[in-house]
């Protein structure tokens, strides 16, 4: 999911651009806080032993912030506080000092070059170890009774098995939340393609949506990303879309090829990555693969382990993946 820019792409992670008047939710501590007015009490704090770490909503990137806070206070001897905030938000919250980190970024050239390049107020963190990319996506059990369906030229062949009662006559592209960023729109109409683009509403019901679909045997055509657990319970095939070039998504309304692959990427506040002792380096250092992240996402998302202890099983499990984290 990613938020939409202009100039080089580096990826674009759907979710709703806030204002800088949302509130943002504390998950730990004392509980709810408007970040927008004031900073988590964790946050840059002088001399002591505390980081305070931005969370997306989406169950990657809380995998990410359940197993490195769990290290931080475990190894490392670390008050953790962590802080939802949506995309953009959180690159103004880390300039500011407000958190000291994002674990899992997919690509803002305009917040990199405010920030990173010219203000220098937040520094590089370093790879994540995950690439991103969104596409679209048919159940593998319908892509392997019609293969021809994995090319988009074909889709229009189907869209009568892809109807819905929310599709308006056409077929349904289901995509999340009503707020997210996607090409979506443009690309059926770029396309010229008989779909209607119909919003689930939510990640969580998009996941329902999707299983309810499968239960059924159902075909379904989804906007849908990886890396994300639920391939794991429902085996998708992507639809192949026009080839990716660098700039053809430029200009939203013109698009018309595929999303692109996004090494995902870390990024800390300036004064914490220079200052923030063992946290930081531990920090820069956390580096872990698709199926690491997913081991711990379906713990939290298909188990409904709360993040600690989904974080504490799989620290035990993995000791040689992160003890050289903590080194």
């Amino acid at each position: 999911m990613r938020i939409r820019h202009h100039g080089p792409v580096r990826g674009r992670r759907v979710v709703a651009a806030l204002t800088a008047g949302t509130a943002l939710a504390v998950l730990t501590g004392c509980g709810a806080a408007d970040m927008t007015r004031q900073s988590s009490p964790y946050a840059a704090a002088q001399g002591a032993k505390t980081v305070t770490l931005s969370v997306q909503s989406w169950v990657g990137a809380q995998a990410n912030t359940a197993v490195a806070a769990y290290l931080l206070e475990h190894e490392l001897g670390y008050r953790v506080d962590t802080v939802q905030v949506d995309e953009v938000p959180a690159w103004d919250a880390l300039s500011q000092g407000r958190v000291d980190a994002i674990l899992e970024d997919w690509g803002h050239p305009e917040q990199e070059k405010r920030y990173v390049q010219d203000k220098r107020t937040i520094t590089p963190g370093g790879d994540l170890g995950v690439t991103g990319h969104i596409g679209w996506f048919v159940p593998t059990y319908f892509a392997e009774a019609h293969p021809d369906v994995t090319d988009w030229k074909n889709l229009d062949k189907y869209a009568d098995q892809l109807r819905t009662a929310e599709s308006r006559g056409k077929g349904q592209l289901m995509d999340g939340s009503p707020s997210y960023v996607t090409n979506d729109k443009a690309l059926v109409k770029n396309l010229g393609l008989d779909f209607e683009v119909v919003f689930a509403g939510s990640e969580a019901a998009q996941i329902t949506q999707i299983r309810q679909f499968a239960k059924e045997h159902k075909p379904f055509l989804t906007y849908w990303y990886k890396p994300q657990w639920l391939f794991e319970r429902v085996p998708m095939t992507e639809v192949r879309l026009p080839e990716y070039q660098e700039g053809c998504d430029a200009e939203p309304a013109e698009v018309a090829c595929a999303y692109p692959h996004t090494p995902l990427q870390k990024y800390l506040n300036t004064r914490f990555a220079e200052a923030g002792g063992k946290a930081a380096a531990f920090l820069k250092k956390f580096h872990w693969s698709v199926e690491e992240q997913n081991e711990v996402a379906l713990m939290i998302a298909e188990e409904k382990l709360p993040l600690q202890e989904a974080a504490k099983k799989w620290v035990e499990r993995n000791e040689p993946v992160w003890k050289p984290w903590v080194r």
